[in-house]
């Protein structure tokens, strides 16, 4: 990984690539630590030390903005307001045939469905900016905080605010295709890597303050095994052989290679996880609507589905992870769709008929592999809950959870980059 990195320096081209890359991540920290218009800066700062951890209702947007969102900084936000509006576009080609279209159009398509994205992240950003504005204004963003976070609680300075934090996230979304344009790798993904990395190094040295050394050092031992692990179930795969029939083209043969159907454990990445996040703290901020906690709903919320530590809330959040797993895969990978494309172009699988037993060969070998990898998926999610509940460790332990997926699966991505790029550039023959 390091050589392929010293490689890429030393070739021009790459290395301009990577040395934009880097300004732009500067450039994004640098707003990630720029407050917006009318914060109370030495308030939020003190509210947030006395914190015992920057979790609650909105800590997943807090994880993807790098701590940012409970600073109120320009990028507040950060990259969550895309990432939502990816899932929902996805889910809505399935659903709305026009989208289908779409995306059968090829790359006119694609382009036409990422206009449709971005103008629902920004929708979506004025909706959370302005949530998460009313709440600091009301005092209710940090728990147990009374310090006022802004300076002016007026209708001018909460519209300012929203507007300065929505416009933060129409340049991380600016930011993000410049990187996929001009650099290396996916800009959305190393910028939800340089947000999930920012967290990492402060939660260790947290972990080392209140535990010592001997839970630190215990903690990087089992954070390399679980990096270990990680690794080998994202790069897992099972690989369908896949043979096509020679035919004739006019005068041209074309036909009777054969190639493979990479089908991966873990097929659907980390959105299960997002999604079983995102619903999880529905119930939670329900409950904030109810300041007297007089409800029976509310106090049995508020005592069993608000708290990591707790089985229940254990046990419902493993179960989401699963359902939504193979929720996802069944609307991304469709079987029947794979199967009718082989059979147009004379493919097969050895041993299968073409059409109907492909198509249900294909979908009992994507729900045999599926459920590993949803076992996976919930196990690496509750690391963080199991350590919360163990050890009273840091709901942000930074070994587990969405933030190691994360990093691991966009390190991985790059570097396959960059090693693609530099076979392409060094390319040895049997000529030397």
């Amino acid at each position: 990984m390091l050589g392929a990195f010293v490689n890429a320096f030393r070739t021009p081209d790459l290395r301009r690539k990577l040395l934009f890359v880097l300004a732009i991540i500067v450039i994004f920290r640098l707003g990630s630590q720029l407050p917006s218009p009318g914060v109370n800066v030495s308030n939020v700062r003190e509210c947030v030390a006395q914190l015992e951890s920057n979790s609650g209702v909105y800590g997943l947007i807090n994880l993807f903005s790098g701590g940012a969102l409970l600073q109120l900084t320009v990028f507040a936000l950060g990259i969550m307001p895309y990432i939502t509006a990816s899932i929902i576009l996805q889910l809505l080609v399935v659903v709305i045939p026009r989208l289908e279209a779409l995306k059968k159009e090829g790359q006119a398509g694609q382009a036409k469905i990422t206009q449709y994205t971005r103008y629902l992240t920004l929708a979506l950003a004025i909706l959370q900016a302005t949530g998460i504005v009313a709440l600091a204004r009301g005092g209710q963003l940090l728990q147990g905080c009374t310090l006022p976070l802004l300076y002016d609680d007026g209708v001018q300075t909460m519209l300012t605010m929203v507007i300065t934090m929505t416009a933060g996230t129409a340049i991380i979304m600016w930011f993000g295709e410049l990187i996929t344009d001009r650099g290396i790798g996916n800009g959305m993904s190393i910028l939800i890597f340089t947000q999930v990395v920012a967290t990492f190094p402060s939660a260790l040295w947290q972990l080392k303050e209140e535990r010592g050394w001997d839970v630190f050092g215990m903690v990087l031992v089992i954070g390399m095994v679980i990096i270990a692990v990680v690794i080998f179930m994202e790069q897992g795969q099972r690989r369908i052989p896949v043979q096509y029939a020679r035919r004739m083209v006019g005068r041209r043969m074309y036909g009777g290679s054969s190639t493979y159907i990479p089908l991966k454990v873990n097929q659907a990445g980390i959105i299960p996880v997002i999604f079983a996040s995102s619903l999880l703290y529905l119930p939670a901020l329900a409950t904030q609507f109810d300041q007297d906690q007089s409800s029976s709903v509310a106090q049995w919320i508020q005592a069993h589905l608000v708290s990591g530590d707790h089985p229940i809330y254990m046990a419902v959040y493993f179960a989401m992870i699963i359902f939504f797993t193979y929720f996802y895969v069944a609307i991304t990978f469709n079987p029947q769709e794979v199967a009718d494309n082989m059979k147009k172009y004379g493919g097969f699988i050895p041993g299968i008929r073409a059409g109907k037993p492909t198509e249900e060969y294909l979908s009992y070998v994507l729900s045999r592999i599926t459920a590993p990898g949803a076992t996976y998926l919930g196990l690496i999610a509750l690391i963080p809950l199991i350590a919360l509940a163990l050890v009273n460790a840091n709901q942000n332990f930074p070994f587990g959870g969405t933030s190691i997926l994360i990093m691991v699966g966009v390190a991985l991505d790059t570097v396959k980059q960059i090693e693609s790029q530099l076979q392409q550039r060094n390319y040895e023959g049997f000529l030397r």
